[in-house]
């Protein structure tokens, strides 16, 4: 782990701290981009690896955000049936610019603009879980409860 926290990783700490509940975010020396990485990096099961994926939705040229168990894939027409459309993808300027993070990064919340967010059922089968914090070696851990604090997503099934 290193000691000084980046840029990105500092805009999310600070947004944590407005919740009051002791969240840390923690970046390592090597790379927490993917479900696996973050899981050998913090030393935890992938299943408790929060990943935040970033959709567009089309006839609102509006993000979409979806915070899902690291092992599942997520089901698009699950998140039609909650939202009445098919989901897009959402490409690295498209995510960044509504978020303000680079993919691999992006945390479930601090972002450049409100996202509506759907959160993983599947999660809350854990009792602990870490999200990104704003780049590809920063995370942070919360509960699911948390998480759904945090965000004002709603809890769905999304795999």
């Amino acid at each position: 782990m290193s000691g000084e926290l980046s840029g990105s990783a500092k805009r999310v700490q600070a947004a944590l701290a407005g919740f009051g509940l002791g969240f840390e975010v923690v970046e390592f020396d090597q790379s927490t981009g993917t479900s696996a990485q973050a899981a050998a990096a913090i030393g935890c099961e992938i299943a408790q690896i929060a990943k935040s994926i970033v959709f567009r939705i089309k006839s609102q040229d509006r993000p979409l955000m979806v915070v899902a168990s690291g092992v599942n894939r997520i089901d698009e027409k699950k998140i039609r049936a909650v939202i009445g459309e098919k989901p897009g993808k959402a490409d690295a300027d498209f995510v960044r610019a509504r978020t303000g993070y680079a993919i691999g990064g992006v945390p479930p919340l601090g972002h450049a603009e409100a996202i509506e967010t759907l959160i993983d059922e599947d999660l809350f089968r854990c009792e602990e879980i870490w999200a990104a914090a704003g780049t590809p070696r920063a995370v942070f851990r919360m509960t699911p409860d948390q998480l759904l604090r945090i965000t004002g997503g709603r809890r769905v099934p999304v795999a």
